[in-house]
């Protein structure tokens, strides 16, 4: 039984080799285009709106919603890229379900790949909001002595944040392989349905802790605004 979809090689063009995470990573943002071109193309702002319209809507008000609660500031600006995060990871989870997929997200090379992204989206959104000088200071506080510990804080949680969605993405696909294997009946569907459970909890926490990197980095100017008056958060 393979469990890394790294170790299954589907084809190769050249020197280039196509992989299961890699097949799979080209299926799930196939998926996505296809189906958000089929739900915008037709979008309406008033009289009566389709059902995907009131989805997508209801889809955005609740991103939206847990952008601004976490990060206090207006989500206009997050949600492209924490948007994308969610949808993607909860994607290529829930689609567990078909039959012969396996999630590109229990391959440690997408998850670290995601958490990367997560890394340069820090520094972005914290220079685009703020500048340069304002997000290096940040690194040098309480003391400019903590620069280091403030870098290595920055890369241990970028490797924390793909660690846990890989190992746990992996571990729900190889004891549903292994249950699969003991009790090919009922206990697999039941397995299918905790998988879907996890796979979206394990896609929430994923955008959750994002955004939270994303907005304590963005937040940093007003908080030292805050300090500067004497003024508790």
């Amino acid at each position: 039984m393979t469990i890394n979809p790294d170790a299954m090689v589907f084809f190769r063009i050249g020197l280039i080799t196509v992989n299961a995470t890699v097949f799979y990573t080209w299926v799930v943002m196939a998926i996505l285009c296809l189906t958000s071109y089929a739900i915008t193309k037709n979008l309406k702002t008033h009289g009566r709106i389709t059902h995907w319209q009131s989805i997508l809507e209801s889809l955005y008000c609740m991103v939206a919603g847990q952008i601004r609660d976490v990060t206090e500031q207006e989500p206009s600006s997050y949600i492209p890229f924490l948007g994308t995060l969610f949808i993607f990871i909860f994607t290529a989870n829930i689609m567990e379900v078909v039959p012969l997929y396996h999630p590109p997200t229990s391959s440690l090379s997408t998850t670290a790949a995601l958490a990367v992204c997560v890394f340069f989206a820090v520094p972005c959104f914290a220079i685009m909001n703020h500048g340069v000088w304002m997000f290096l200071k940040e690194y040098a506080r309480p003391s400019i002595f903590m620069v280091p510990f403030n870098i290595l804080g920055e890369i241990t949680r970028t490797i924390s944040l793909a660690v846990r969605l890989f190992g746990n993405i992996m571990s729900e696909s190889l004891i549903a392989g292994i249950f699969l294997m003991i009790v090919p009946l009922f206990v697999p569907v039941v397995m299918q349905v905790f998988g879907l459970v996890i796979g979206t909890v394990q896609a929430y926490i994923f955008f959750m802790l994002a955004t939270v990197f994303i907005g304590s980095a963005a937040g940093t100017k007003e908080r030292g605004l805050n300090k500067n008056n004497g003024k508790e958060e």
